[in-house]
C-alpha cells in the first residue's frame, strides 16, 4: 500500500512530468543537430517569411542573412539543450526526494526554471516571436504555430503540477 501511495504521490507526478519533458527535449536537441539542415530550414523560412501573404507592410521584417539566420538556430539549439540538462538535474533530484526523503525545495526550483525556460522558448520564441513578429501564422508551409501551442502548453501544466507537490505531503 505505501508504494502505491508513493507511485500516486505528487512527488512521483512533478517527477514523471519532469522526466518526459527532459526526455523530450533531449531528443529535439539530438534532432536538431542529427537532421540540421532540415530543421534549419524552418527557420531559415520563417525568417525570410517567404511564405506569408507577403504584405509590404511587414516585409521589412523579414531577415534573409545566412549568418543571422545560423546564429539564432544555433542558439535555439543551445537552449533546448540547457534546459534539457537543467530539467534531467530536475528529474535526478525529485528521485533524490522520493527514495531518500529530501526536501523538495531543490527539485521544485530546478523543475520551475526547466519549464520556464520552454514557457520563453515556445511561447516566447515560436509564438509570439514566430508567429506574430515574423508572421508564421500566415504560413501553409512552414508554420509551427500547433507544435509550439502544444509544447507551451505541456511545460504550463507540468509547472503548476510541480508547485501542486508543495501543498500536500509525498
Amino acid at each position: 500500500m505505501r508504494l502505491l501511495a508513493r507511485v500516486g504521490g505528487p512527488h512521483t507526478v512533478a517527477a514523471v512530468v519532469t522526466a518526459i519533458t527532459a526526455l523530450y527535449l533531449l531528443l529535439v536537441v539530438f534532432g536538431n543537430i542529427t537532421d540540421y539542415g532540415t530543421n534549419r530550414a524552418f527557420v531559415e523560412h520563417v525568417f525570410a517569411m517567404d511564405t506569408t501573404f507577403n504584405s509590404p507592410n511587414v516585409m521589412w521584417r523579414a531577415i534573409t542573412t545566412p549568418a543571422l539566420v545560423t546564429i539564432a538556430y544555433v542558439l535555439i539549439i543551445a537552449w533546448e539543450a540547457v534546459t534539457a540538462i537543467i530539467l534531467t538535474a530536475a528529474f535526478v533530484s525529485w528521485l533524490r526526494v522520493m527514495f531518500s526523503g529530501r526536501d523538495a525545495t531543490t527539485a521544485r526550483r530546478l523543475s520551475s526554471t526547466g519549464l520556464v525556460m520552454q514557457l520563453l522558448l515556445f511561447g516566447g520564441g515560436f509564438i509570439v516571436i514566430g508567429g506574430e513578429w515574423f508572421q508564421m501564422w500566415q504560413s501553409k508551409t512552414w508554420n509551427g504555430l500547433q507544435p509550439a501551442l502544444q509544447n507551451f502548453t505541456i511545460a504550463g501544466i507540468s509547472l503548476a503540477l510541480v508547485y501542486l507537490t508543495g501543498r500536500e505531503k509525498a
